[in-house]
């Protein structure tokens, strides 16, 4: 007996989906139509796919809810809302708002099919819960700070090439780079103990940070058109014809969970322990006592660390740096709070409750987030109020941090602009309205795990390079952004010489 369907039935069977798709898009349609926004995003979601290949999707949604309102339509089913009073309602503590189909382009596609999710991107609650729980501990505030000596040894090596690189010749450079590579090392010294090599060199020699950003360049837009990520991208026969950049780095992860699980076999003959472990060393401990976490778990958690733990804090840095060179005002103010610590590296214990250092951490962390995408949540059963208006079940929505962090109502007319000064006015409710208003490390009970691990970074690179350093910012213009999903600057060029 043939197996092969019969034409007609083939037939019908495409008209009855392609029917039901017509009458999911007229419903959708029917449900959103008093939310405005662009024509085209209202027809297909390749509309919202076309802004992010422009490079400069945060400051169109900008433009967009700036013209709209806090409600903009970009999608046939997607909602962008830019009001801080809604994190609450789509970023709760409880479970109930799950993550979109938007996540699943980040989980690179490897032998035999998709990778494991890592805790970023499991949409399912209870698996978010089972690999995310045992390994927050490791990224609180007391555990990070258990971290500052890998940080201090790095600064060193980087100190190091600046003075021999750029002091005593006076060589102008891109600061952004150096910035970059000096938050990988760290995290690369944090996670395996040793540096991937990116200050000694100069160079990113092993790919790493090129293949990440062509990682993005690629899922960028295909987070915006999940089904057309799986036709180009998620399948057997476009993984052979085409290489993804994510799998560079998913192998890195798993060549070095490998190695080390090779070296745990010869303690028992006699290897000497380290003095600290490292993030992987704790992986793989937590693997050991927790029998019932995924065994891939390490892998994941390792895979997390070097494509994202790294370029995210840079961005911070970046920001905090450039803006601190471009406005002499807030640069002089921070030295002369800085200038009693010690050198040449400042203690976590010294720069904890520095007010000026902790404005303008906080001003960097608003103005330019990792992530200036739509963070999408799925509306759960019962629908949700957002922004006094009722979602049913099964609706997009999501708030993109570089807007939401921007809105003037909240941190005034000024919102665009580089001004610490917004986080010491106001009384005490006020300052914490606006640390509530942040969407930089995401809200609720999906809040980014390395916060506390990137702030101590970012405190203490930030005030150790300008407590030893004078940099002279050469030219403010070569500064430039892109965004796909992820965000990143170059064009820091400056000239630096050592402080007295």
């Amino acid at each position: 007996m043939s197996h092969i369907v019969p034409e007609p039935t083939l037939l019908g069977a495409l008209a009855i989906l392609a029917g039901l798709c017509c009458w999911q898009l007229l419903r959708v349609s029917s449900v959103l139509r008093d939310i405005p926004g662009p024509s085209l995003a209202k027809v297909t979601d390749l509309y919202r796919a076309a802004l992010v290949k422009t490079g400069r999707s945060h400051e169109i949604y900008q433009k967009y809810h700036e013209r709209y309102g806090p409600l903009l339509r970009i999608g046939p089913n997607m909602v962008s809302v830019a009001d801080p009073a809604a994190i609450p309602d789509i970023y709760p503590m409880r479970p109930g708002f799950p993550k979109g189909a938007l996540y699943d382009a980040f989980i690179p596609y490897v032998k035999g099919g998709s990778a494991p999710p890592a805790i970023f991107t499991a949409r399912d609650e209870e698996l978010h819960k089972r690999i995310k729980s045992p390994v927050a501990p490791l990224y609180s505030h007391t555990n990070a700070v258990k971290s500052e000596p890998f940080i201090d040894e790095v600064l060193g090596v980087l100190f190091e090439q600046l003075d021999s690189r750029f002091v005593k010749p006076q060589q102008t450079f891109d600061l952004a780079d150096w910035l970059q590579f000096f938050a990988f090392d760290v995290m690369g010294t944090m996670t395996f103990s040793e540096r991937y090599g990116f200050l000694e060199t100069g160079r990113d020699d092993q790919g790493i940070l090129g293949a990440i950003w062509n990682f993005m360049l690629t899922v960028g837009p295909m987070t915006q058109v999940p089904w057309l990520d799986k036709l180009l991208h998620k399948n057997s026969i476009m993984a052979t014809l085409n290489k993804g950049s994510g799998n560079v780095i998913f192998q890195i992860a798993a060549n070095a969970v490998a190695q080390r699980k090779a070296e745990a076999a010869k303690k028992e003959q006699g290897a000497v322990e380290k003095a600290k472990p490292d993030f992987l060393d704790e992986f793989l401990n937590i693997q050991d006592e927790t029998p019932t976490i995924p065994p891939w778990s390490p892998l994941v958690w390792t895979f997390s660390n070097v494509i994202a733990g790294s370029d995210s804090t840079a961005v911070v840095m970046r920001t905090a740096m450039y803006h601190l060179l471009s406005h002499p005002s807030s640069l002089d103010r921070l030295s002369a709070e800085l200038a009693p610590l010690s050198r040449p590296y400042p203690t976590s214990s010294e720069l904890a409750n520095l007010p000026y250092l902790g404005a303008c951490v906080n001003e960097a962390v608003r103005l330019h987030p990792p992530f200036c995408l739509p963070l999408e949540r799925v509306v759960p059963a019962g629908g949700a109020t957002i922004c006094g208006r009722k979602f049913p079940a099964g609706v997009v929505v999501g708030m993109n941090p570089f807007v939401v962090n921007r809105h003037r109502p909240t941190f005034g007319q000024d919102a665009d602009k580089w001004r610490p000064e917004r986080w010491l006015e106001g009384d005490v409710e006020h300052q914490r309205k606006l640390a509530q208003s942040i969407m930089t490390f995401g809200a609720g009970r999906r809040i980014c795990l390395g916060k506390h691990v990137a702030l101590l970074e970012i405190k203490k690179t930030v005030s150790a390079l300008l407590m030893n350093y004078n940099f002279k910012l050469v030219d403010p213009k070569a500064y430039v952004v892109e965004n796909s999903y992820f965000f990143r600057q170059k064009g820091i060029m400056v000239q630096v010489s050592r402080r007295s």
